[in-house]
């Protein structure tokens, strides 16, 4: 499909009008080699750069993509901030309609487009691969502004996040399981991943490989040979989430904790990579008063971002890196501590924290 410059930017603006806005810049513009609705959303500067992936993925409206590029920027803010990082949060998505598959050479045009919509902002963002792109196309962002990280090893880059996103939320379902069961030893506990792609596949070899029992599932049915692989039980997506197990693993898109989905959950805790996983605020407190313990997506998917931080600096560690995401489990238990400590639900604990860092810059 050919796909051509958008006409007008009229729209119902249902997607983004209920978005709380605190940001300080957000780009919006039409690809000139693309003809795709670009949005960059720099949501805060106050520790640095801002640093957070760029996605690109199909929305029913432009205006959905905006919605979730200003959800997601500020998650990046909180994100940074509680990883410890010297850097803002931002993020950039790109609207693709419903029912389009970008050819190659499309997908490169809405890269070099992106990459002239970060150039413009002037080092205030930095961006990454996310949901629908790669460290590829992140080679190709990079031939229109040098604030891009995670290209290809092979070109010099740190590469694929992914590695570190899924040991960190490994490490978050330890300190969970510590929580919960009192100890660490995740062998036999039965556990629920809804979402094998880039992170979850990881996650689902290495609970495996340390002897937990996994229901799976994905959207997409040929990740079914990985479920038979690691000889995993497999499930409908839209039942995952009420299967009776140990824990819940939501390494999907956003919004997975609906109110309905809060109130068939049959496990004692939720810890996952997917990102903005309530789909309510108060999804945090209606977690609580069911007894589920929810490890704060923000703080549970940071080892990309901090791998991507700290991998491309000049004197990269290896070793550093590791330790630093495997501190991640850590700081989930503080969160754990501090919210029994203070009456209040893990997502207060979580932005408190991350809050302290940036109210004392």
């Amino acid at each position: 499909m050919i796909m051509q410059p958008s006409t007008t930017l009229e729209a119902p603006v249902s997607a983004i009008e209920n978005a709380e806005f605190g940001h300080e810049n957000v780009l919006i513009s039409t690809g000139k080699r693309s003809g795709l609705v670009i949005c960059v959303a720099v949501h805060s500067t106050v520790l640095g750069q801002a640093l957070g992936g760029a996605r690109m993925w199909n929305y029913p409206h432009w205006t959905d993509a905006v919605a979730d590029s200003l959800r997601l920027s500020a998650a990046m803010t909180l994100k940074n901030s509680a990883a410890g990082l010297n850097r803002g949060g931002g993020k950039s998505v790109i609207h693709i309609p419903l029912g389009v598959v970008l050819t190659g050479e499309q997908k490169r045009d809405a890269m070099l487009d992106l990459g002239d919509a970060i150039e413009s902002l002037n080092g205030a963002y930095m961006t990454a691969e996310d949901v629908g792109t790669s460290a590829e196309l992140m080679a190709v962002v990079a031939e229109r502004t040098e604030h891009v990280c995670g290209l290809p090893a092979d070109q010099g880059g740190a590469g694929e996040p992914a590695d570190a996103t899924a040991a960190g939320v490994h490490a978050s379902i330890l300190a969970t399981c510590e929580a919960l069961f009192g100890t660490r030893d995740v062998a036999g506990r039965h556990l629920v991943i809804s979402g094998l792609g880039q992170v979850g596949g990881r996650l689902a070899r290495s609970l495996t490989a340390a002897g937990a029992v996994l229901t799976v599932t994905d959207v997409n049915l040929d990740r079914k040979l990985l479920a038979a692989e690691l000889s995993a039980n497999w499930v409908d997506a839209d039942e995952a989430h009420s299967v009776i197990a140990d824990l819940y693993v939501p390494c999907g898109m956003g919004g997975a904790l609906s109110p309905r989905v809060i109130r068939e959950l049959n496990v004692s805790g939720v810890v996952g990579a997917a990102n903005n996983q309530l789909a309510q605020h108060d999804g945090a407190e209606a977690l609580a008063e069911r007894g589920i313990l929810w490890a704060p997506d923000f703080v549970v998917n940071g080892g990309g971002v901090i791998y991507l931080d700290m991998a491309s600096a000049p004197d990269a560690d290896a070793d550093a890196i590791a330790q630093r995401v495997e501190a991640i489990g850590d700081t989930v238990a503080t969160i754990f501590r501090d919210a029994a400590a203070l009456s209040i639900t893990t997502l207060d604990a979580a932005e408190r924290l991350a809050q302290s860092r940036l109210v004392t810059v």
